[in-house]
């Protein structure tokens, strides 16, 4: 068996965890010895993400990232289970619909912005208040690059996306100094969440990265792994682009 890493003494609560860059955000925040409460909608993957990831120091609450009532759970039963809660990912995040915006179903929208932008919110307002705010601590939003740029047929995903990233520099300002927020903007990620950005023809869409590759989970996770570091202990409200290189296309020439 693989000796577990030594205890850093931190917590962290992940949304949306219990696979794809959740699941990579919580891999590397274990190995460095964080304790982690991981969220997810589906009972059962929970609980298989919670065994893998070592049941020692990982535990799962699950439910909807919308609703108030499970953010709540979540940081309460982090808070008993270990005490603390340092840092918080926001990674719950959904886009149901593909298409142009003019033809977008305004009840879709609204459920978009409610999973990917009210609920990161929600835990951040839920986490400043059982620990953060007296105690300090770090934010990461998972953001986009859907957000920072135009991204046709994902359009409701993408301004969701920008109103997280505008979320971030909010947070960076009001929690300040005692709680640093960042975001990360991915580009395309090899998870299901995007597996209909690439499957049937990832060469093609990888041939487009200066990297030569799509993003896997553990690229994010050894980002926010970063951002929650100290190493990162003067940076806050920013957006850390990782796309492989994806927008040194956009130059001219």
């Amino acid at each position: 068996m693989t000796a577990l890493p030594e205890l850093s003494g931190k917590v962290a609560l992940i949304t949306g965890a219990s696979r794809g860059i959740g699941y990579g955000v919580a891999e590397a925040l274990v190995a460095r010895g964080d304790r982690v409460c991981i969220t997810g909608r589906n009972e059962d993957a929970l609980k298989e993400a919670v065994e893998a990831l070592g049941a020692e120091r990982v535990i799962g609450v699950a439910g909807k990232a919308h609703d108030e009532a499970h953010q709540a759970a979540a940081v309460e039963r982090t808070m008993e289970a270990f005490g603390r809660v340092d840092h918080l990912v926001n990674n719950a995040g959904t886009n149901p619909v593909f298409g142009p915006i003019a033809d977008l179903d305004l009840n879709v929208a609204r459920k978009v912005f409610e999973t990917n932008v009210v609920s990161a919110l929600g835990f951040a307002q839920q986490t400043w208040k059982a620990w953060q705010g007296e105690n300090g601590g770090a934010i990461v939003n998972i953001a986009s690059v859907a957000g920072v740029s135009a991204s046709p047929f994902i359009g409701a995903y993408g301004i969701s996306k920008a109103a997280m990233i505008n979320l971030t520099l909010q947070l960076a300002h009001e929690f300040a100094p005692k709680v640093r927020v960042n975001a990360i903007a991915p580009a395309v990620v090899k998870t299901k969440f995007a597996q209909a950005l690439y499957e049937g023809r990832e060469a093609e869409a990888a041939a487009s990265y200066p990297l030569g590759r799509l993003g896997v989970p553990s690229d994010i996770g050894g980002a926010a792994a970063f951002l929650t570091s100290e190493q990162s202990d003067w940076i806050t409200g920013q957006t850390l682009v990782v796309d492989g290189g994806i927008f040194l296309n956009a130059g001219v020439g």
